[in-house]
């Protein structure tokens, strides 16, 4: 552990202890004497928690408690507490840099910290990644796709810049942006399409998923890409990247980017401009803000990509999970809540499978990467050299009184 972290365990309010009465997950490890280190162990998670965020964000530290308490607050001889960390200042509409980086290093400095959930959106895990790598840190993000955070992507020093301790310490439970590009692109097709405009944000995902969706594009061939650059769609005035789309008298429409970068103002600029032009958006998009900014119209021609499958394809412990949130927090969770929850048990896993080394960040870290073959409320999974989950399935769904249904099953073969 780098010296710098010799430092007093940093005073957290809203640190949620659970009871030390049970076994460890699942309840087969019997506990043993903890030979080094803290026998405490801190998860952390760093979610926006105000804004319009807030809601899903709710309902993944909601899901995350859920998977902490059904462990009995033990993992093996080891008490686990957890500490939610809100990425977003008060007033503010999504997460912001200085609080996300504020977060990082909250867990870095609390010497019993083993694992890190977060960030939501990419940009933010590309700012936290750096710091919690340098502290040994496990980080696994439950909805963070950006190719670049572990592969080498069109931006000079990726992934490496990501791993100043020169160790892998990032992992996700959802798939990267090439898995869901080629899903996208795999849409269109099945759809009659043969071209498609492509605009994207100016942030780090919306530029990353255009790059993917181009070589998607080319690895399936079939379909033309006419690449219309990057747009900031929060601006008044969208007619004239618009009309550029139009002009290209392409079959659909992709806007590479979020509901918080201005999804549904280009969407409705295009709409307007290209009146038989298919829509499509990337799992960035797949939220209630963006449907409900849609007049009925355009939803009417929107197909969305996500990795959030309907129950019914999904296993049974997923399930389970649902029918347990309901009961416990009386509301039916977000579509992320189910990767959050994952993303939890992941972790528990990790630790679990260190054994007596379950405190020890490094020996987690490499349980992580060691994953095989795990059944979860995903599927069945494993793990890669560079961090990222082997699940493909994306669903494609359309969009019917402001809600999304699935209109789709895409299977990305890897």
């Amino acid at each position: 552990m780098p010296r710098g972290l010799r430092a007093a365990i940093a005073c957290v309010l809203g640190v949620l202890v659970l009871g030390a009465g049970a076994t460890g997950c699942g309840g087969e490890d019997e506990p043993t004497a903890v030979k080094s280190g803290p026998d405490t162990l801190t998860i952390y998670s760093s979610l926006p928690m105000q804004g319009p965020d807030r809601a899903r964000a709710r309902d993944m530290v909601n899901a995350i408690k859920l998977a902490l308490q059904e462990a009995g607050g033990k993992v093996g001889p080891f008490t686990i507490t957890y500490v939610a960390l809100d990425a977003a200042k008060p007033g503010a509409q999504t997460w912001t840099g200085d609080k996300v980086l504020d977060n990082a290093r909250q867990a870095v400095r609390d010497l019993n910290a083993i694992a890190y959930i977060g960030d939501r959106d990419s940009a933010a895990t590309a700012l936290s990644v750096p710091l919690t790598n340098e502290g040994h840190i496990l980080q696994v993000s439950p909805s963070s796709t950006y190719d670049g955070l572990t592969r080498e992507s069109r931006r000079q020093g990726e992934p490496e810049r990501f791993y100043p301790s020169g160790e892998r310490t990032f992992g996700r439970v959802v798939p990267r942006d090439q898995v869901q590009a080629s899903a996208l692109i795999g849409y269109m097709k099945s759809l009659g399409a043969r071209s498609v405009a492509l605009l994207a944000d100016r942030a780090i995902y919306g530029g990353g998923l255009a790059e993917a969706v181009q070589k998607a594009a080319e690895r399936q061939g079939g379909i033309t890409v006419h690449d219309r650059g990057r747009i900031d769609a929060l601006k008044d005035d969208l007619s004239g990247p618009a009309r550029k789309v139009a002009e290209t008298g392409a079959d659909a429409f992709l806007f590479a980017g979020t509901t918080d970068t201005g999804a549904a103002a280009i969407f409705r600029a295009v709409a307007a401009a290209a009146p038989r032009m298919r829509l499509f958006g990337p799992a960035a998009v797949a939220d209630q803000a963006f449907a409900d900014a849609l007049p009925a119209a355009v939803e009417r021609r929107m197909h969305v990509t996500t990795p959030a499958l309907p129950p019914r394809l999904l296993p049974a412990s997923a399930r389970a999970f649902r029918d347990r949130f309901r009961t416990t927090f009386g509301r039916s969770p977000a579509p992320e809540a189910l990767q959050a929850y994952e993303a939890a048990g992941a972790v528990l896993h990790s630790i679990r499978s260190a054994g007596e080394k379950g405190n020890d960040r490094r020996a987690v870290t490499k349980a992580f990467f060691a994953i095989r073959n795990r059944e979860s409320v995903l599927g069945r999974y494993s793990i890669d050299r560079f961090g990222d989950t082997t699940l493909s399935r994306y669903a494609g769904k359309r969009l019917n009184d402001s809600q999304f249904v699935l209109h789709k099953l895409l299977e990305v073969r890897r």
